[in-house]
């Protein structure tokens, strides 16, 4: 492997189709099959039915919904071909396969920023038929705001969704979105070179695991570094929305409650605090611990610098969770909580205010949510909405196809599952380790210029991790008067 650049620093699917008019009519409907397997969703069905529209006809002013195909647009699955959330939807076609409605999934290419902006253009031109676009949390607040989605009443978020989670479903006092899949941030690290440095791994189990702990264990692995290894641990710091997380995970829990916006999404941080955050992301990146690549790493580069052996320590998504296991040999990788605290990623889905078929995109909606779903989507890789898929045994995944569950075969069924799994088919670090992590997650800034607000952060940061990078009270000086440019005060 070809040696890191050092950075010198200081130490310390288908396309859409176009809509075709079609006359509202009454229509006979046949018997359905199947019910049993909706019946956890049709308490919540009924609640779905009297929401009115973020910027569409209220639904009880469409008489009946336009028969066809319900068009939800999403991007890449990760758990890959024929994955969970097709098999979610082919389920639930199943059991609609003789209403009249069926549920397509289209997926869009190319990164978020990218999708974004193809779902943003597609809802506000309306050359696109969507009824149900899948929202990355941060675009809630901006797709609400345009009154592009559709408000739903506050009885779509159950209890029994992770209080964190909920909130990304949330802007101005409503819900817009039900929390469909989430991600947090975690730390994997290398059991075997821990052992061969003598470490103890229960160590890294603590709930109040410092990163001035896990500075002291790569010094400890280094004294006896491992073949192949260069630093102690890599990230995502390319100039994109992983520097973000990685600089908000770092200001989080430099500050305990802090936030660098206020419940209007105008910006409400101020340079004493920004400071604090500089120094603790500086202290998380210094040359002495960090791989040299990492400021120019994005999730896949990152993972491969981990998977190949260069680090002894990988700050990722539970995506990864799976890769791993199907990359290195067993025992050789480990899971924790980050220190400090971890931001919420994942997405929502949103009912767009320009479906035609409205009621029927809320029931799609309530099915893909249900308690059986998301412990599929737990099953498959993905981190659930809901905490009954962690701590409820009685809760599985029947639905056929959908379940990741078996031993011997993956969710998609394109080769063997090598993920440990518990007594109950759940990922083993799931209950202990994941849902944890994702009730002290925190939420990036609400706000509906979250674009403007990543690009300027991002941007600002950058000097940072340069030859020559300015002192804390500088940077956070510049960036204290970039971000209220960006988003006011």
């Amino acid at each position: 492997m070809t040696a890191p650049t050092t950075v010198r620093r200081r130490t310390t699917g288908h396309p859409p189709r176009p809509r075709t008019p079609r006359t509202h009519r009454p229509r006979t409907r046949r018997p359905r099959r199947g019910l049993a397997l909706l019946a956890p969703f049709l308490l919540l069905l009924g609640t779905l039915a009297g929401c009115t529209g973020g910027g569409g006809p209220a639904p009880e002013d469409t008489a009946h919904d336009v028969l066809g195909d319900i068009v939800v647009a999403s991007g890449r699955d990760v758990t890959g071909k024929n994955g969970v959330r097709q098999q979610l939807i082919d389920a639930w076609n199943r059991v609609h396969k003789d209403d009249g409605f069926r549920a397509r999934l289209v997926e869009l290419p190319g990164a978020a920023d990218a999708q974004r902006s193809q779902l943003l253009g597609a809802l506000q031109s309306g050359s696109a038929d969507y009824d149900v676009v899948n929202l990355d949390v941060t675009w809630v607040p901006e797709f609400a705001a345009a009154r592009l989605v559709r408000a739903l009443p506050d009885g779509v978020i159950e209890k029994d969704v992770v209080p964190s989670v909920a909130g990304t479903a949330r802007w101005a006092g409503k819900v817009y979105a039900v929390p469909f899949n989430s991600d947090v941030g975690l730390l994997y690290y290398r059991r075997d070179y821990l052992r061969a440095a003598g470490v103890r791994q229960s160590d890294l189990t603590h709930p109040h695991l410092s990163w001035e702990q896990v500075q002291a264990l790569i010094r400890a692995v280094g004294l006896h570094p491992p073949q192949g290894y260069e630093k102690g641990w890599t990230t995502q710091l390319a100039a994109y929305e992983g520097r973000t997380v990685n600089a908000l995970e770092a200001f989080a829990s430099a500050t305990e409650g802090f936030t660098l916006t206020g419940k209007d999404g105008h910006y409400d941080g101020n340079v004493p605090e920004l400071m604090a955050g500089i120094a603790e992301l500086g202290k998380r990146t210094d040359e002495l611990y960090t791989l040299g690549d990492a400021v120019r790493s994005h999730e896949d580069t990152s993972l491969a610098d981990f998977a190949a052996g260069s680090t002894a320590f990988l700050r990722h998504w539970p995506s990864a969770y799976r890769t791993l296991h199907e990359t290195l040999r067993p025992g050789q990788v480990g899971v924790t909580r980050l220190p400090g605290h971890a931001v919420l990623g994942g997405q929502n889905l949103a009912v767009t205010a320009s479906s035609q078929r409205p009621r029927m995109a809320r029931e799609l909606v309530a099915f893909l949510t249900g308690k059986e779903s998301e412990r599929c989507l737990l099953d498959a890789g993905f981190a659930a909405t809901r905490e009954s898929a962690y701590t409820d045994d009685d809760v599985t995944c029947r639905l056929a196809g959908a379940s990741g569950a078996t031993p011997t075969a993956s969710p998609t069924g394109e080769g063997a599952d090598h993920m440990p799994r518990d007594r109950a088919g759940r990922p083993a670090y799931a209950r202990d380790t994941l849902l944890p992590a994702l009730k002290s997650a925190v939420q990036r800034p609400r706000t509906p210029l979250y674009g403007a607000f990543t690009q300027t952060f991002t941007t600002t940061l950058g000097p940072l991790f340069g030859d020559s990078p300015p002192s804390d009270a500088t940077l956070a000086r510049r960036l204290d008067t970039a971000l209220r440019g960006a988003l006011g005060d």
